[in-house]
């Protein structure tokens, strides 16, 4: 009887040594800007992804192949910078050895970073609207956009405020001197002349913090609303928050990065009347289980519209390297994300991939959005718009 029970106790013993062998280390590496105007956007990136990444842990890892891993976040902080962009993304490669990235927010950052992945072969999904960062030399081989950027969001946006707002026949477009600003402002200005509306632009130095000069000079042109395009959350609020201390008192909205909570937060009672888009409706019934697990593991903080994106693009991610069954070939795995359009996440439905028209290749996650206006220090929902798959 004791010798079974020895034998019993010493398989038991070899099972569970084979199976704390068989999970293994899966590293994803992270940028995002934890410092700087961005901030609050680097947050979102970091928390949605570990959100994500300790769902698949809960749930005993991720299989891929024969082998169980444990998804690893490897985050380092860009500073919104193109320099920060790469020397992450190096050292993510060459430090790391990560095959996977997640990240950066903004185009300066993210073309920098592309600059460093292509040529090592690591897939990128990545979120920056300058057109370059899919639509260049090398075809976008590694790198997906898993948010809509303003090739996406404009034309229904600028049809929409048409549509909602005829008696606006000027709009002002105020951006950073960048790669950001000289990448939007263009893109921009088409849409609305297309719409009718005639465009006064301004831009400015990035870090800039007193707008009074620039709000008389655009409250000079006789505009009748303040677009504030793709501005970072803290520029934007500055903008917002000064303008209507300067006695603007027409609409002022953006078709740019989700931000509105920040908006909100900086700005103040000033934020009311503000309109923007929302990755993410919070109300809807799927997000009751997002937010309390971003409560559970975050605090009661604001929850920044990013977040539930970011745990979008890290769940499509593992999931491609889940059916590619490897952890090693950036080849394979890239090649299923391409084929992983109607695989639902569960927040945002099932994946669509565009671009081919803009970009020449289908690298484009498009997403729905909303329409939202700030009330009474609240957003509420005005409409929800489609991208249109090109």
């Amino acid at each position: 009887m004791m010798k079974s029970i020895k034998v019993l106790a010493f398989a038991a013993a070899m099972l569970t040594a084979g199976a704390s062998h068989a999970q293994e280390e899966l590293k994803i590496g992270g940028i995002g800007p934890l410092s700087g105007g961005g901030t609050a956007w680097g947050l979102a990136l970091q928390r949605g992804m570990q959100m994500a990444f300790d769902e698949v842990k809960a749930a005993g890892g991720l299989k891929v192949g024969d082998k169980v891993y444990m998804p690893k976040l490897v985050m380092y902080d860009d500073k919104y910078t193109a320099a920060g962009g790469r020397s992450a993304a190096d050292r993510l490669i060459n430090a790391d050895n990560v095959k996977f990235i997640i990240g950066p927010i903004g185009s300066p950052s993210v073309l920098a970073t592309v600059a460093a992945t292509t040529p090592a072969k690591v897939v990128l999904l990545s979120n920056g609207f300058a057109p370059s960062i899919l639509k260049n030399e090398a075809k976008s081989p590694y790198n997906f956009r898993v948010v809509n950027s303003t090739v996406e969001f404009g034309p229904p946006m600028v049809k929409w405020f048409h549509d909602n707002f005829p008696q606006v026949k000027k709009v002002a477009l105020i951006a950073p001197n960048d790669a950001v600003g000289q990448a939007v402002i263009p893109q921009l200005e088409s849409y609305y002349k297309a719409n009718g509306f005639q465009v006064w632009t301004e831009l400015y130095d990035r870090g800039t913090k007193e707008f009074t000069p620039l709000m008389a000079r655009m409250m000079a042109q006789n505009v009748d609303a303040l677009d504030l395009n793709s501005n970072a959350p803290g520029e934007g609020a500055l903008l917002l928050k000064q303008a209507r201390q300067s006695g603007f008192k027409k609409p002022i909205w953006q078709i740019g990065g989700p931000a509105v909570d920040e908006m909100m937060e900086i700005a103040g009672p000033l934020a009311d009347g503000f309109i923007s888009l929302n990755v993410f409706d919070f109300s809807s019934p799927q997000a009751k289980k997002f937010v309390d697990g971003y409560r559970k593991e975050f605090g009661d903080g604001v929850i920044n519209a990013q977040a539930p994106m970011w745990y979008n693009a890290a769940k499509i991610m593992m999931e491609a390297i889940r059916r590619a069954g490897t952890t090693t070939d950036a080849t394979a795995v890239r090649d299923a994300l391409q084929k992983l359009e109607g695989y639902d996440a569960g927040l945002y439905g099932p994946v669509r991939w565009g671009g081919m028209g803009d970009y020449g290749v289908d690298h484009q996650l498009l997403l729905k959005f909303w329409m939202v206006k700030v009330q009474g220090g609240k957003q509420t929902v005005i409409q929800a718009l489609d991208p249109e798959k090109r």
